[in-house]
Order: C-alpha cells, then sequence, then structure tokens
C-alpha cells in the first residue's frame, strides 16, 4: 500500500522550472538627490471661517459636598479606649 502511494505522488508532481534571467535585471535605478516642485503659476483663493460656538475659556474647580465629615478631636473615643484597656 505504502508503494503505491510513492508511485502515486512521484508521478502526480510537477517539475518546477526555474525562469530564465531576464535582460533587464542588470539595470539599477537611480533617484534624483532632491526633488523641486514650483509653485509660483499657482494661485490658491480661500476664506478664513471661524467656528460658529463660543469658546468657553473660564474652567472653575467643581464644588462638592463633602461626603466625609473630617473630625478634629477623638477625645471621646480615647477615654473609652482606657476603659476597654483596664
Amino acid at each position: 500500500m505504502c508503494f503505491i502511494v510513492a508511485i502515486f505522488i512521484l508521478t502526480s508532481s510537477v517539475p518546477a522550472f526555474a525562469n530564465e534571467p531576464d535582460s533587464n535585471a542588470d539595470r539599477k535605478v537611480i533617484y534624483k538627490q532632491r526633488t523641486e516642485i514650483d509653485f509660483e503659476g499657482v494661485e490658491v483663493e480661500g476664506q478664513l471661517v471661524r467656528p460658529n460656538g463660543a469658546l468657553i475659556l473660564d474652567r472653575r474647580s467643581a464644588n462638592f459636598n463633602p461626603l466625609i465629615k473630617l473630625r478634629t478631636d477623638f477625645d471621646q473615643e480615647i477615654s473609652e479606649s482606657v476603659d476597654v484597656i483596664k
């Protein structure tokens, strides 16, 4: 069975042929160092267009109600903690 598969593969494959080298392969492409474009003959017309909306430059900081109340003294908790330690 293996012999039949090997013969089938060898007979069904198509040999690849290399292309003949082109006569243009020896040519080199040389580009100019600098390209200049002359716009002297071109006339450009246009208008200055401003946006329709107004730009607000004044940015005030937002005032939020404080969600956390900062306490300045913990006298009551300190005196209660002394009773817990004893």
